[in-house]
């Protein structure tokens, strides 16, 4: 009884993300997004830009640094909190995740790790990069949804977008996975 218990339960386990191809055509799903590992690593510390999509915010010295999930974080000087300027815009393809301890940044760019020295933000360096700390992701963060199945040959998934079968740029049938 317990063999047969234990293999309901795995089987249970492998539907988290399974094979699409015997569900009803869903025009809609969401396509996989690759950056190269050249492209992953090319980080540009540069002038402010327009914040689109706010995601964790810290604060540090009088600074706030605002992440934009899977692209940047956004620098503002917060000195006057009633009207904080935008002071630098940090370009980290593949982020989606922020932390600050002393004067060190640590932001997530794609599978690495970056260390970056924020003592004075409007000057910012790398000061370390570790490789291939995270896994590729494997599967979009929602679930009940179509996708395409990721092949890491193609590059290193920053995001996912979702997209339907109405887009003349893209071929819905590839939505082969599903979770």
């Amino acid at each position: 009884m317990k063999k047969v218990i234990l293999l309901i339960l795995f089987g249970i386990f492998l539907t988290g993300c399974f094979n699409n191809k015997d569900l009803p055509f869903n025009p809609e799903g969401y396509r996989t997004i690759y950056l190269s590992r050249t492209e992953i690593e090319k980080v540009v510390f540069t002038t402010p830009q327009p914040l689109k999509s706010p995601g964790k915010i810290y604060i540090k010295d009088g600074f706030l640094f605002v992440n934009e999930g899977g692209k940047s974080v956004h620098v503002f000087d917060n000195k006057d909190p009633v009207n904080p300027t935008k002071i630098a815009f940090y370009e980290i393809p593949g982020n989606v995740d922020i932390a600050i301890k002393g004067s060190i940044l640590y932001a997530d760019n794609g599978r690495d790790l970056l260390s970056i020295d924020v003592t004075n933000p409007k000057e910012a360096k790398i000061l370390n990069r570790l490789k291939d700390i995270f896994p590729n992701q494997e599967f979009p963060l929602n679930t009940g949804v179509s996708f395409e199945c990721v092949d890491n040959s193609k590059g290193i998934v920053i995001g996912w977008e979702k997209v339907t079968s109405n887009n003349k740029n893209y071929n819905s049938s590839k939505f082969n996975c599903y979770r």
